[in-house]
């Protein structure tokens, strides 16, 4: 191992140490008000659970929705939950950098003797998100049951990986939705479109979208690295743009590769950024 592959090493640990004790508090000051807790993680099951509610009540009116059907859909809508509510739940807060970039808060993170990816990754942490892990994985256990998958020992594995996969993916997007926030310092609603706006796409089949729209969620964001290609191969289904099937293994390289580059772009941010002087 070479001396700069160990720095990088340590700093990574020193991320990760910073990041589990920072998570560490914010969770025993969550549990110290423990009804309220159960409220809002209920408020959050139920209003992430509108959105399959809002399928229920399209699947009333049609047998099929772009060729595909309610267990279907339902195993799009699962995936999509549970890998972007791990997201979420991971580093949902990173989505607040550009409101303190604009009020010079950063600033009191730049001083502390933590990294700042993982001081706003775990800032605020927020455990009432497990309601839309909860939820998301209740609709893909649904789907599971409805859909008859011809299980092989390739879907099996493709599962766990699906999950893990897109949960990286998310994580790459939220971080390189942050770093522009340096540049922009006002465009949450920007990112949110990448972030929120691209899970909801992912909700449903990719045959009801344009085919530039599939593309550029395939080749420019790939976001349908989460669950479109790959579960075209578990539900035995054509693959979006015709392309090979090997690409339904892709979704562990894609995730690596997207965090690279998150990680570029959060560096070249923090470099950019310039103190509001307040």
């Amino acid at each position: 191992m070479t001396a700069e592959a160990a720095v990088r090493g340590g700093r990574v640990a020193e991320g990760l140490r910073a990041y589990r004790l920072i998570v560490a508090m914010w969770i025993r000051s969550t549990m110290a008000y423990r009804t309220s807790f159960v409220l809002t993680t209920l408020g959050n099951f139920a209003m992430t659970a509108l959105d399959f509610v809002a399928i229920l009540l399209m699947f009333s009116r049609v047998d099929a929705l772009g060729g595909y059907a309610l267990g279907e859909v339902a195993f799009l809508y699962g995936l999509t939950s549970l890998s972007f509510g791990i997201a979420d739940l991971a580093i949902g807060s990173m989505e607040r950098l550009g409101r303190r970039v604009r009020d010079g808060t950063l600033d009191t993170l730049l001083v502390r003797p933590a990294p700042v990816l993982a001081q706003v990754a775990a800032d605020r942490f927020g455990l009432r998100r497990l309601g839309r892990i909860t939820q998301g994985a209740l609709v893909l256990g649904y789907a599971l049951v409805t859909v008859g998958i011809d299980w092989t020992p390739g879907k099996l594995l493709l599962m766990p990986v699906m999950v893990v996969s897109g949960a990286g993916i998310f994580c790459a997007v939220f971080v390189a939705a942050a770093a522009f926030q340096f540049v922009a310092q006002d465009a949450a609603e920007v990112a949110n479109a990448f972030t929120y706006g691209g899970t909801t796409l992912l909700q449903y089949p990719p045959t009801v979208f344009a085919r530039e729209l599939v593309r550029g969620v395939t080749f420019v964001v790939p976001l349908a690295f989460v669950n479109w290609l790959p579960a075209s191969y578990v539900l035995e289904r054509p693959y979006p743009l015709d392309l090979p099937a090997w690409v339904a293994f892709a979704p562990p390289a894609v995730a690596v590769a997207c965090c690279a580059l998150a990680g570029l772009a959060w560096r070249a941010g923090l470099r950019s950024y310039r103190s509001t002087g307040s």
